[in-house]
């Protein structure tokens, strides 16, 4: 595991927001892309970041409800993006390429979460297609972009990365679907990303980092049962929160805006970030505990999940010198 993979004692902690982490940055003339910026942690990274003088650009599958709940939040437009969808990817990124405009912070937030079977593309499993592949594909075509601004990507994992490594011998889960492994493989596909693409990108200077929000009950549980949610005690019978340690959206949405902006983080990247600082190594059998796996973290994996997710979408900005 890299070596820089401890804590730097940033100075915050789970209960960290977005307003502690921005407390004196000026974000004035700096363009972000937070993907699923309409809802949940997204929506507040947005309105942190605007709020600190940023324009933000949201794509979205659901364009509409996108703009009714960015309303009255000022500097933020709204495009039509589904990142199941690689011809949506591709159309998306062209657009955007040709306004001409640079991107200094890329935030991959949106996601879904231990989703019924279901196939995207030419049957890929949903959640890595999502989650993984979609952000790949749609941060390769946006690359020159990226590479202008020559600022940070941060690659939203979870704690829940731990369920599962890269399951090689079945990524597409063709011979038994686990809802719960499916999601651990493609946020550790989140966390793979980040350490190939800060190896690739910071000869550009621009610089990758993955991070786990936290616990925060918001739109991304929509799959779970509700029976399910009372058994795992995140909820009562009547829906009530019951889970100790919940974040608030702010609180979740805290860490990768400091990813995003911290100057702590200044000459660092590939790493795995948690609660606002830099997360420590989880041990090798850690399930949902704090910290990063080692599986999830190995440059050979990362390049070789880079080549493979390249192969798929037909895209790679880096071809030419990889």
């Amino acid at each position: 595991m890299d070596p820089r993979q401890h804590s730097i004692g940033s100075g915050f902690g789970a209960l960290s927001t977005t307003d502690d982490v921005l407390a004196g940055i000026d974000l004035t003339g700096k363009l972000a892309v937070v993907t699923g910026g309409y809802s949940g942690i997204g929506l507040e990274t947005v309105r942190a970041l605007t709020g600190a003088g940023a324009r933000a650009v949201v794509p979205a599958r659901r364009v509409a409800r996108a703009e009714e709940a960015l309303e009255g939040i000022a500097g933020v437009e709204v495009g039509e993006l589904d990142l199941a969808d690689q011809e949506s990817v591709r159309t998306y990124a062209e657009r955007f390429i040709a306004t001409g405009r640079s991107i200094d912070l890329m935030i991959n937030n949106a996601g879904i979460m231990a989703a019924p079977e279901a196939r995207v593309g030419p049957g890929w499993e949903s959640q890595f297609a999502t989650n993984h592949l979609g952000h790949f594909a749609l941060v390769n075509r946006l690359w020159p972009a990226i590479a202008q601004g020559g600022g940070r990507v941060v690659s939203v994992s979870s704690r829940g990365h731990q369920f599962s490594g890269i399951r090689w011998d079945d990524i597409q889960f063709e011979h038994g679907y686990d809802k719960w492994q499916a999601y651990g493989q493609a946020k550790t596909a989140n966390v793979l990303f980040a350490v190939q693409l800060d190896a690739l990108g910071q000869g550009s200077g621009v610089r990758a980092f993955s991070v786990h929000p936290g616990g925060i009950l918001t739109a991304l549980v929509r799959h779970i049962p509700r029976e399910e949610m009372i058994a795992a005690g995140w909820v009562d019978a009547e829906g009530n929160v019951t889970m100790e340690g919940l974040k608030t959206p702010t609180q979740g949405a805290a860490t990768q805006v400091w990813a995003a902006t911290s100057a702590q983080l200044d000459g660092m990247g590939g790493l795995y970030c948690e609660d606002c600082d830099v997360a420590e190594p989880a041990a090798d059998d850690a399930v949902m505990t704090s910290g990063v796996k080692a599986y999830a973290t190995d440059p050979e994996e990362a390049a070789r999940l880079w080549v493979l997710s390249a192969e798929l979408t037909g895209v790679d900005a880096f071809a030419a010198t990889a």
